[in-house]
């Protein structure tokens, strides 16, 4: 099971978190990964950054990810561990 929590504190709302969540959802429903991601919101991680969002999977934190890097986010960081 992959755990994938993104920030949804104040700082990294004004950054994209939103837009995140929605194109995590949206990518999770289509390639019918329900069984093996579990997506969850976080409060502030601590890990502020002044560009993105701070977005944690499972144990490995990454900064600054933005909306327009989903692609390369999925490919690099969560497609290697399905």
């Amino acid at each position: 099971m992959i755990t994938i929590k993104i920030c949804i504190g104040s700082s990294c709302f004004l950054k994209g978190s939103s837009e995140l969540v929605e194109l995590f959802q949206a990518r999770i429903e289509k390639e019918n990964l329900k069984e093996k991601i579990t997506l969850q919101g976080n409060f502030c991680a601590g890990k502020c950054n002044r560009v993105g969002v701070t977005i944690s999977v499972n144990e490995n934190i990454y900064t600054g990810i933005i909306p327009s890097g989903f692609e390369e986010f999925w490919s690099n960081n969560i497609k290697p561990l399905l």
